[in-house]
């Protein structure tokens, strides 16, 4: 499935834009479910030694999937495809590798 195809398909499952509040929703259904990855892999670091090959990939996909969700959704109500997103950042981060500035800070490296 391509990014654009499962961006439609996610939109079938979400409120309309003219529901009051959505973008913030959006934001933060997005941060919560981000925020839920980020304490998974925090009890592998506590719990199982930081050794991450024993996180449970499947939950990790379920999570991964419902971030995906939110951004897809989240896109839309902007106007932008998922795919144009994610060409962007590529197209973004390939010219940071060109330039030698993968690393360090700032939007605008």
């Amino acid at each position: 499935m391509d990014m654009d195809e499962y961006q439609k398909a996610a939109l079938r499952t979400a409120a309309t834009r003219d529901k009051p509040n959505e973008v913030f929703h959006l934001l933060l259904g997005l941060v919560g479910e981000t925020g839920e990855i980020a304490e998974k892999a925090k009890k592998v670091i506590r719990d199982e030694g930081s050794d991450f090959s024993r996180w449970d990939r499947e939950d990790l996909k379920k999570e991964l999937g419902d971030t995906l969700w939110y951004l897809a959704v989240l896109a839309d109500h902007f106007g932008l495809s998922l795919g144009e997103v994610a060409e962007h950042n590529i197209a973004k981060l390939a010219d940071r590798q060109r330039r030698g500035v993968l690393g360090g800070s700032g939007d605008d490296r």
